[in-house]
């Protein structure tokens, strides 16, 4: 020991080094909470608990780290009631042969005790580990002995939808929907003004207020891209457009419904106010459907602009596209609108996921989908990118 010699040191110093490197380069989910032996067990006492029981030089835990890091940022929080967690097998080697851990990563689900789990065996992508989570929370909510949330009483005003129920039940009319999980704190303060807003709406034929619970209906609101709960949602005809971002007591959400049916109600869109004649107005800007679509775009340059008449974005462009269109009226290329609650098919066919959408297409392809500033010079810029070409 009193003598090393410069090949024993550079050995020492490369170990202490790549003990040090180990130890920092966590790969397996930093989002994740470590346990040894003893905080495991009296943590998975207290709460529900998913783990992965893993080994650093393990190709498929590597893998799975950064999913499994995602899934801890999502349920690792205070109004969570499952924990995202994970175990060094080389390190806790005692623990995990008390748990039969024999290949790796090992992920067991843990019902508040040792002995109650459920081993995880599906896909390992984030979708199907929260559809698991999901299926064992709300399993666990059912069994426990706690008094049913506020959830609970909405079954009379409002219609709790499912995968097998939700197309068939939006797909016409109004439709403005909760997306929720019975574990959220926000959920379950907002449940009894979500059922104070049922009944405000209970006899109304143009609209009605419904939930999802997302533990349930993982491939639907996975689909309908919740991210948080509650997720408030506003459809029509069995479409997505908007999603809620205002206050939540009863009278600002009922003043979102009947702004929304109001809208609805208004005049054909682009000839509000009596701006533009009729006449002027076709001229101008070309009226596309299903039927005459393909044949209008055939050929040269057609801009065009789908929208739905309710849309409040697309009731300010209006006057601006019709200026856009008379601009253009001796050029070659051509101003066109489609009004998406008429020409489902040909908005379909185009990919429209929101309103207004501005596509631009020449000899009926599709070349660009414009998203900058709605301004007519910012318009008329992107145009001009276009007819420049045509022109030389």
């Amino acid at each position: 020991m009193a003598h090393v010699g410069k090949f024993g040191i550079v050995c020492l110093a490369l170990i202490f080094t790549c003990a040090i490197s180990s130890a920092e380069d966590d790969d397996h989910g930093a989002d994740a909470v470590s346990y040894d032996k003893e905080s495991f067990q009296s943590a998975i006492s207290e709460k529900k608990h998913f783990v992965m029981f893993f080994a650093p030089w393990c190709g498929h835990c590597k893998r799975l780290g950064p999913t499994w890091n995602e899934l801890a940022k999502i349920y690792n929080n205070d109004e969570s009631p499952v924990t995202i967690a994970k175990v060094d097998c080389t390190v806790e080697t005692a623990l995990c042969s008390d748990h039969d851990v024999t290949g790796y990563p090992t992920l067991k689900f843990f019902h508040k005790k040792a002995e109650d789990f459920v081993r995880y065996k599906g896909n390992r992508d984030l979708d199907s580990l929260r559809k698991f989570v999901g299926e064992q929370s709300n399993q666990a909510e059912k069994d426990s002995e706690a008094p049913p949330v506020p959830e609970e009483e909405e079954k009379e005003s409002l219609t709790e939808l499912t995968d097998d129920t939700f197309k068939s039940f939006t797909e016409r009319g109004f439709h403005f929907i909760k997306f929720y999980a019975p574990w959220c704190g926000h959920c379950k303060r907002l449940a009894p003004t979500w059922e104070e807003l049922g009944k405000s709406f209970a006899g109304n034929k143009q609209v009605a207020i419904s939930k999802v619970d997302c533990t349930v209906s993982n491939d639907l609101c996975k689909q309908m891209e919740v991210r948080g709960y509650p997720t408030l949602l506003w459809f029509k005809d069995g479409e997505k457009v908007e999603q809620y971002q205002g206050g939540r007591s009863h009278e600002d959400l009922k003043s979102f419904v009947n702004g929304k049916i109001q809208d609805a109600s208004g005049s054909p869109h682009g000839k509000e106010e009596g701006k533009i004649p009729e006449g002027d107005d076709e001229e101008k800007v070309a009226e596309l459907t299903d039927e005459t679509f393909e044949e209008a775009i055939a050929e040269g340059l057609t801009f065009v602009k789908f929208f739905a008449p309710w849309c409040g974005h697309c009731k300010r462009l209006a006057p601006t596209w019709e200026d856009l269109g008379a601009d253009y009226a001796d050029k070659p290329v051509s101003i066109a609108r489609v009004d998406c609650t008429q020409q489902k098919s040909v908005c379909d066919s185009n990919g429209v996921r929101g309103y207004p959408t501005l596509i631009m297409f020449q000899n009926g392809v599709k070349l660009e989908e414009y998203k900058g500033s709605r301004s007519l010079d910012d318009l008329k810029k992107f145009v001009d990118g276009f007819t420049k070409h045509i022109e030389l």
